[in-house]
């Protein structure tokens, strides 16, 4: 009977499609909001604003045209309202829904009463919901965090090694900041299937203190490595993406904020090295130049 269920449950999941796009690993449809039409809490913390406004309005023009059309089921039991009138209805339950009591329309019939205590039930549990979304969008971490645009591949201490750069556009602190970096390979088995494989690319440094400027990863391509004896043909045959994952907490909200970014073998310069931006003023001062944040030179 169990796997039955599970079966069931299986053939009810949506067919997920994978494509190359640019020499990059893409998933089709992950982490947009209308891919999660049958989730309604993610689809209400992933829709851009302006439709969790559209949402909300709509839900509350209708919950009140319903509740009017209860009241004149009713008949006249909104005193000082017109008989058989939608729009004092209406209005009626907006002022009820809002807990605004003019005053001027009242209950007064007992089925008229029922109504009452029930819309009070539905507006208390409406706000409170619709208060904790909004909290909870409001509330969410986000990173801003840059990645320089490629990646390089430059002799450091005699070894080659993979460099990219990363820079907080907060101007904040990040606490604890800790980066992760994977190389993802097709690779075929001993036994002929096709595999997508995950390796670690140990960093010279995988974690700071403080994230507050500009970070330049570094990954040692010696006999350890996954990229040994790599090159950039290998890397497109073997459709290899690099995917990083930075996370630290942010002092401003104190919350743990997420990064992550991509770079495609296209996207890895090899024998060159970044621009330097770190600069000393002719005062003696020491300042960062983000314009030249992306930019690569080969290396003589």
């Amino acid at each position: 009977m169990n796997r039955k269920l599970l079966a069931q449950a299986a053939s009810r999941l949506p067919v997920i499609h994978i494509r190359m796009s640019d020499g990059r690993f893409q998933v089709i449809g992950i982490n947009r909001w209308h891919s999660y039409w049958r989730d309604p809490y993610h689809l209400l913390l992933t829709i851009p604003w302006h439709g969790f406004t559209i949402l909300a309005v709509l839900f509350y023009v209708l919950t009140n045209a319903l509740f009017a059309l209860l009241y004149l089921l009713g008949g006249d039991g909104i005193a000082n309202a017109q008989p058989d009138s939608f729009r004092d209805a209406f209005f009626f339950s907006v002022q009820t829904l809002a807990s605004i009591g003019y005053g001027a329309m009242y209950p007064e019939s007992l089925y008229a009463n029922w109504i009452v205590t029930l819309e009070a039930i539905v507006s208390i549990l409406g706000i409170a919901l619709l208060t904790g979304l909004a909290f909870a969008r409001f509330s969410r971490p986000t990173a801003r965090v840059l990645f320089s645009q490629v990646a390089v591949v430059a002799p450091y201490e005699g070894i080659p090694t993979l460099m990219f750069r990363a820079a907080n556009r907060r101007r904040n602190q990040i606490l604890e900041a800790q980066m992760r970096v994977y190389l993802m390979r097709d690779e075929i088995t001993a036994e002929g299937n096709a595999m997508r494989r995950f390796y670690d690319l140990p960093l010279l440094r995988s974690q700071t203190p403080s994230f507050t400027l500009s970070w330049t990863a570094m990954h040692a391509i010696d006999e350890n490595s996954p990229l040994w004896k790599a090159t950039p043909e290998s890397l497109r045959q073997a459709r290899a993406t690099i995917a990083i994952s930075l996370n630290g907490l942010d002092e401003t909200v104190s919350q743990t904020m997420y990064a992550r970014y991509n770079y495609a073998p296209q996207d890895i310069l090899w024998n060159s090295r970044f621009v330097d931006i770190f600069h000393v003023s002719p005062e003696g001062h020491r300042y960062i130049d983000y314009r030249d944040f992306h930019k690569a030179v080969p290396v003589d």
